[in-house]
């Protein structure tokens, strides 16, 4: 699953619903686990896959504006299993 979402906290909450279920148990995915893997467009493993005109065009100034390295740990958190929903 790739995210654009704008900050920690909101990566955070996707992450966890794409990997173990709604975390807030009210939506569709409530105690539903699909174990995707998530990162966000912003995270170094997925930039070196995109053709770097492209990223600079799509990504690049949006990505001077966000906490990049918030939203990586806290996805890291979550690929990890240590994350708890905020």
């Amino acid at each position: 699953m790739l995210l654009g979402t704008p900050n920690a906290e909101s990566s955070q909450v996707y992450g966890l619903t794409v990997t173990e279920g709604d975390p807030a148990w009210a939506g569709a995915l409530a105690g539903t686990a699909l174990g995707l893997p998530v990162y966000h467009i912003t995270e170094p493993e997925i930039v070196t896959q995109v053709p770097p005109e492209v990223y600079a065009q799509e990504v690049g100034i949006s990505e001077m504006v966000l906490d990049t390295e918030g939203i990586a740990t806290a996805l890291r958190a979550v690929r990890a299993g240590d994350a708890t929903p905020s």
